[in-house]
């Protein structure tokens, strides 16, 4: 394999580990591939292991060039790989133990570009939910965009949530009968 050129940029994809989250980042990370960036996704080893299980183990190690995936752990304790994790559990364990991993993996990314195999990252495309990236953003010195995916109905619901407890809309009152 050749070396990569300098010039390529190179975005690194984090979303929140829950489905929701995980394809709608996907999808960004394919059409900036397509645009001709080199892709790093990254995924909790939990949902990677999901991943590889319901896609078969050539989902991600057959990836095409310039499109790679990597892991970090979530912080939480093995669990059943048919389950779903908490929620609460993984927000707060995210928030608090990803934030060095996430930078031992932006270092060994460009160490990987001083040895000329991928080219060095050149901006972090994040999950909203995934705010330590923002700190290792800051740290490295590259510009990066906040993704939040939440459909047009949630958009909303959180634009006019004020609006709706102003007019007693919500809480939703319960009538018993």
């Amino acid at each position: 394999m050749g070396s990569i050129p300098k010039t390529k940029p190179h975005a690194v994809l984090i979303p929140f580990p829950a489905q929701g989250h995980v394809n709608p980042i996907l999808k960004v990370a394919q059409l900036l591939h397509f645009r001709g960036f080199h892709i790093t996704f990254v995924n909790t080893e939990f949902n990677h292991k999901r991943l590889l299980k319901s896609k078969g183990p050539k989902a991600a190690l057959d990836a095409n060039q310039g499109f790679n995936f990597e892991t970090i752990p979530d912080g939480l304790p093995p669990s059943d790989a048919d389950a779903t994790q908490d929620i609460p559990s993984l927000c707060y364990s995210t928030s608090k133990t990803c934030l060095v991993p996430f930078q031992q993996l932006l270092a060994r990314l460009n160490q990987s570009a001083s040895e000329g195999l991928v080219p060095p990252v050149s901006c972090i495309v994040s999950d909203g939910a995934m705010s330590f990236s923002v700190k290792a953003a800051e740290e490295l010195g590259v510009p990066i965009v906040l993704f939040w995916t939440l459909s047009a109905a949630g958009f909303l619901g959180y634009a006019h949530f004020h609006s709706l407890v102003e007019e007693g809309l919500i809480p939703l009152k319960v009538r018993v009968i």
